[in-house]
This record gives structure tokens, sequence and C-alpha cells, in this order.
């Protein structure tokens, strides 16, 4: 099985380099999406009807090379999550000592392209210490994700979550209980010229000046649909 040199994609796209003027230099991980193998990494995807609408190819996924990469990522993690996750640990660390001496703060994206569980990821690193998961194996990182799913229970303190709208009619129970949950809310509007001030009754902010969103309060998190999503007719893009 090929192994990927390098998990984490840092700074690879406009929005995360716009943080590094926050301060931040972000790491994404980027596996296939959904069903797009034979193991699904997006539970809520078909309810909520994002898969059509998926980022997956927007951008430098677009390259056949780049979907090859997420697809031989997501296997070594199915198959072999262990070491998959003690590489992804070396991966983190580098990752901080690459920030410390730009003078920014490490920020982590773990669900780039999927929407796994990772606070339920135990593994045993290299010298033989059991973590219940990523976020206890380093506890000065911030991590953060969107999430399609609303009931993630408690979370690790430095785990930031944002959940992800769709207005597909079957997914609106998720939506409820997503506000129920006082959670941060990103949506997907037609075009840039369609983003409201507000949404739902609550304050609209710009989510393409930059993805660092643990700084944001409880806020509908304004993006305008690119790649597949412009043809979006599901009611996923708004």
């Amino acid at each position: 099985m090929f192994k990927s040199k390098a998990l984490l994609s840092v700074s690879s796209d406009a929005k995360t380099i716009k943080g590094e003027t926050l301060g931040f230099l972000t790491g994404i991980l980027y596996l296939a999406p959904a069903n797009t193998t034979k193991w699904n990494t997006c539970p809520m995807a078909k309810l909520a009807q994002c898969d059509v609408a998926c980022l997956n190819t927007a951008g430098r996924g677009a390259f056949s090379s780049v979907q090859q990469a997420r697809i031989n990522k997501t296997t070594w993690f199915f198959t072999d999550r262990n070491d998959f996750m003690q590489q992804l640990v070396v991966d983190i660390a580098k990752l901080i000592q690459k920030a410390y001496k730009k003078g920014l703060k490490p920020l982590v994206r773990l669900n780039g392209t999927s929407d796994i569980r990772w606070e339920s990821v135990a593994f045993t690193d290299v010298s033989g210490i059991e973590y219940v998961n990523i976020f206890a194996a380093f506890p000065n990182t911030t991590f953060y994700d969107y999430t399609k799913i609303a009931n993630r229970g408690e979370l690790p303190s430095n785990y930031d979550l944002t959940f992800s709208y769709s207005g597909v009619e079957g997914f609106q129970p998720y939506v409820e209980n997503a506000l129920l949950n006082n959670m941060r809310m990103a949506v997907v509007f037609r075009k840039e010229k369609d983003i409201p001030t507000t949404f739902m009754g609550i304050p609209v902010v710009s989510g393409d000046n930059s993805d660092v969103r643990h700084l944001d309060d409880k806020v509908i998190v304004g993006l305008y649909a690119k790649g597949k999503a412009k043809l979006d007719q599901t009611g996923f893009v708004v």
C-alpha cells in the first residue's frame, strides 16, 4: 500500500494563506469524501445531499493525482489506523515547529473533505503511550472542523466545530438540533452577492476571508458556491 509522504497540506489554499495574516499557520488533512471509496467518511452526506456539490474536486482537487493521494490516505487510515495516526503525530509536530519558526500559531483541520468523529479515534504512539484521541496528544494545539453531525457530544477543549448547514428538507431536524446546541453554522449561498447580513435571525460573517473559525462567536459563516456547488439544485445551497 502506498503511503503519503505528508498527510497535512499546509497553507495550500487562499483562505488558509489569509489565516497567516491573523497569526495562524494551518494544516489540513484531505481524505476521500463520502462514499468515493468503500469507506464512507461522511455519514450525513447522503441525507444532506452535499455529496454531489462537494468541494472535493475544487481547486487542486481537480487533478487526478490529488484524488489518488486522498484515496491512498483514506485507505491507510482504515486499513492500518494506528500507523496512520503515528504519522499524523509526526506531521502535526512538524507543523507546530514550522509555525513557531514563522512566529505563528499552529492550527489543524482534520476533516478537510471528510466528517470523521476524530474525538473517538484512539491510538498508541511510537513510544507506547496510549491516547484517547489526537487532541489529547497535542493539548496546546487548536484543532477545528466543519461537521454535519449535530450531536457530537462533549468535545475536547482544543477542538472547535462549526456545523455545516443544508437546506434539504430531511436534514432540518439536524439543523434544529445544532441551533439548540448553540453551534456556529456555515451556510453556502448561491452567489457572493446573495450572502445576507443575517440568516435565521443570526448575524452573518464572511467565511471566505479566512478559515480561522475558532475566533468566531455563534454566527452564520456565509460562503458562496464554488465548483460543482454552483449547479446544486438539491437545497444544500441556499
